[in-house]
């Protein structure tokens, strides 16, 4: 077995110590003492799930996550694996400390795994990754690991009353302004400009930024940031030119803020009463109020 060998840094060593049913358990030493241990469960596809206990006493001399470091490369030069992966309770965030500076990359989650109340979260490393003591390796892995916030664009198409125009949409009864999700390295501006095409059918300037607002989790969803642009003064005939996407919009409605009111969510009433009266420069709200 691989015993005879280990990996040293510094005063710590990870050391083969046995092996059985396909596993390898790595012991781990500092100054000659052991501190705790590693334990691999290859999968048969060069990929190996891994979990660890250490002694409180040495938690907080950098000992773990030096350990796990050492014991993900043993497992990549003296197994031949090419991925090396653990699954972390969301709730544990020691451990997820200790992942994230030993180069486990955050994943996802996987919901219920760790039992009916318990989430987990997936973090891994490949052999092909950056070491995390290189520049690219920490990006990597503070990238994959800082929080993420989802994005919301959306436009304000007004007449020459002041009326906005609303969608009405087929997958919830409340109406919304124009736009949509921002996808991943996309700008708001573009988003916008995007949503606008696939759900309209328009080409339409995406002119300066109104609002941002902070929208709270509601009904299931996650907070999002939603980036609110001006995209001009327009006649109600440009409904004419319109073409809508079937699975998204089922009619849109020119509408005062009055005649909007029961049609749309708290926030959105607070945000268009907001914009009748917007100051300049753009301002910040949350929930579709200012602070």
């Amino acid at each position: 077995m691989p015993g005879e060998r280990g990996v040293a840094e510094d005063d710590l060593v990870v050391r083969a110590g046995r092996a059985g049913d396909g596993e390898v358990t790595l012991l781990v030493e500092s100054a000659g003492e052991p501190v705790g241990s590693l334990l691999v469960h290859p999968r048969g596809d060069e990929t190996a799930l891994v979990t660890w206990r250490f002694d409180p006493a040495h938690e907080g001399a950098g000992v773990p996550h030096r350990a796990v470091r050492r014991a993900v490369d043993y497992c990549f030069t003296e197994l031949g694996l090419h991925r090396v992966e653990a699954l972390i309770p969301v709730a544990d965030t020691a451990r997820l400390r200790i992942a994230a500076r030993a180069g486990l990359r955050r994943e996802g989650l996987a919901r219920g795994a760790g039992g009916p109340r318990t989430d987990l979260v997936r973090v891994a490393r490949l052999a092909s990754d950056p070491t995390p003591d290189t520049r690219d390796g920490f990006i990597g892995v503070l990238n994959a690991n800082l929080p993420t916030k989802r994005v919301i664009s959306q436009g304000v198409l007004r007449d020459e009353t002041g009326r906005v125009l609303l969608c009405e949409l087929t997958y919830k009864r409340e109406w919304d302004l124009p736009g949509g999700v921002v996808d991943p390295w996309e700008s708001p501006a573009s988003a916008l400009a995007r949503e606008l095409r696939e759900e309209l059918g328009l080409d339409l300037t995406v002119a300066g930024l109104l609002v941002v607002n902070w929208m709270p989790p509601w009904r299931g969803w996650d907070d999002a940031c939603q980036f609110v642009f001006d995209l001009g003064v327009h006649d109600p005939s440009l409904t004419g030119a319109m073409t809508f996407e079937a699975t998204e919009i089922a009619a849109v409605h020119w509408c005062t803020r009055e005649q909007a009111r029961p049609q749309v969510p708290d926030y959105l009433d607070g945000l268009l009463g907001r914009l009748e009266r917007l100051d300049d420069p753009p301002v910040y709200l949350e929930g579709g109020s200012p602070l």
